[in-house]
Order: C-alpha cells, then structure tokens, then sequence
C-alpha cells in the first residue's frame, strides 16, 4: 500500500462500527475543547485518550508515515515561529520568570516559556491522531447517511461524502504526475536540492488543477444524467443506525468541551498557571 494515501481503510475495529456521524461530531467537539483551553491536565488527558483510541485503531504507522512526518514537521515550525517572535509570552501570561539558559538577551529560555510551548505542542497530539483516526475508519458513503440522519441535507452529506472518497485520489493523481516528471527528468528525491524540490513540485500544481476541474466535471454530469436532487429525500445503499455506544461517544465529547468551560472559569482564564 501507498504511504503517501490517507483515506478510508476497511477494518473490524471498535473506531470502525461507530457511526460517521458520531466520529464526526467527537471529533469536532473534542478538538474544540482542546483549542479552547490551555489546561496541561485536560490536554494530556486529551492527548493520551487519542494515542490510546489511534493505537486501538488499528492503523499502521507505515500507511501514514508521510503524513505524519509533514504534521510533525509543521507542528516543530510553529512552536519554533512563535518561539522566535514572542520568546517571553509565556512570562507574560503566567505572571513568573524562571531563566534555565541566560545570556541570550530576549531569547534566554524560561520554564514559563517553554511551559506555554509544551501546551502548544499538545495540541496538536489532541487533534491530529482524531483527525487520522476519523479519515481512516470513516467509510464516505456510510458517513453520508449518518450525517442525513442526523439532519442535514443529503446534497449537503453527499458532497462530504464525494470530498472523503476523493482525497485518496487526488493524492494517487498527485504521485502519478509526480512519477511523470521524473519520467521526463525533473529531479524531485531527495537528490535535489531544497530549491529545486520546491519548484519541481510547484510545477506539478497546474496540470493537478486541471485534472481535478476534468474529473469534477465528469462527476457532475454523472449526477445530473441521474437527476441528482430532484426529490426532497433519497435512500442510501450504505444505512447505520445511532446505537447506544454512539450516543455515548456524543455525551462523552459534550461533556469534554462543558469540563474545558469549566476549568476556564476556574482558571480565571484559558491558561492554566502551575506559579500562581
């Protein structure tokens, strides 16, 4: 299997049986509670809970290394960025300077500093492993139907769906246009240098444009030959009812989010301040 594609992968796992809609709706509220808070305590609980659900998952790091790698990468830089524009905005908001490393001027390392950066970095292992376990357990047609049965307008759920089923597929067309310059020459391993990657790869954007406008065309035609939307209501070939174990999912992601209010109003703020 392609390491480069993240999408659905058919599995027999707990994440697997749960409703899209329920997935869907955790998802969202969890990484809401995790945004709206600075909490460390509620953020490792966080965090730990999503490697333990991602680990229960049954995902293999090799499927999404690339991907992983590209988050790691990003999340390593804007902790570095804002580390280097604000290196004393955590003395700031936690009203306490502790120096670990002086003599560097305005960047000598504070444990407030480094305390907010840590915060920061959880963060992102809140959101990412949901956001993968959600791709990748998630199958876009049974999805769709959760999202119509809980309310919303199956044009609505079905362009969700067609949004999920098709990412997999922009990535494939990606590394075939990929492996199509390299075919005409274009060095884009890691042989190249970094400028030269970067160019390479910004050529390949067009003809993934135009690509992507041919197949969304070809889509839309399909559906209007079928009259797509011409009744108020349609079936769905892939159906799952809310069962008592997505119910609680819901509850348990509600009640998240009313705890990350909860520790705002008793931190005074959204910051949690272990020198107060």
């Amino acid at each position: 299997m392609n390491n480069r594609l993240v999408g659905y992968h058919a599995g027999t796992s707990f994440l697997h049986r749960l409703s899209g809609a329920s997935k869907l709706l955790f998802l969202l509220l969890v990484s809401l509670a995790a945004m709206l808070s600075y909490d460390t305590r509620l953020l490792l609980v966080i965090g730990l809970g999503a490697l333990a659900l991602f680990a229960t998952s049954g995902i293999r790091l090799k499927d999404i290394s690339f991907v992983l790698s590209f988050a790691l990468v990003f999340a390593l830089l804007n902790v570095l960025m804002v580390y280097l524009f604000a290196p004393q905005y955590g003395v700031e908001i936690y009203g306490a300077k502790t120096v670990l490393l002086d003599g560097l001027g305005a960047y000598s390392i504070t444990a407030q500093e480094l305390f907010y950066l840590f915060n920061l970095a959880l963060k992102y292992v809140c959101t990412i492993p949901l956001a993968l376990i959600f791709l990748m357990t998630t199958h876009p047609s049974q999805f769709a139907s959760s999202l119509n049965q809980i309310g919303v307008s199956y044009k609505i759920a079905y362009s969700v769906s067609l949004t999920l089923r098709y990412i997999p597929d922009v990535q494939e067309e990606y590394q075939i246009i990929k492996l199509s310059q390299e075919a005409r020459g274009l060095e884009l391993s890691k042989k190249a240098n970094f400028v030269q990657r970067v160019k390479g790869n910004l050529q390949m954007i067009s003809p993934l444009i135009f690509s992507s406008l041919e197949r969304i065309e070809t889509i839309s035609t399909a559906m209007e030959l079928r009259r797509f939307g011409k009744n108020k209501k349609r079936t769905w070939y892939t159906y799952q009812e809310m069962t008592t174990r997505d119910r609680l999912i819901i509850l348990g992601s509600i009640f998240m989010v009313i705890l990350s209010i909860v520790l705002i109003w008793v931190n005074k703020g959204r910051f949690y301040n272990p020198w107060r």
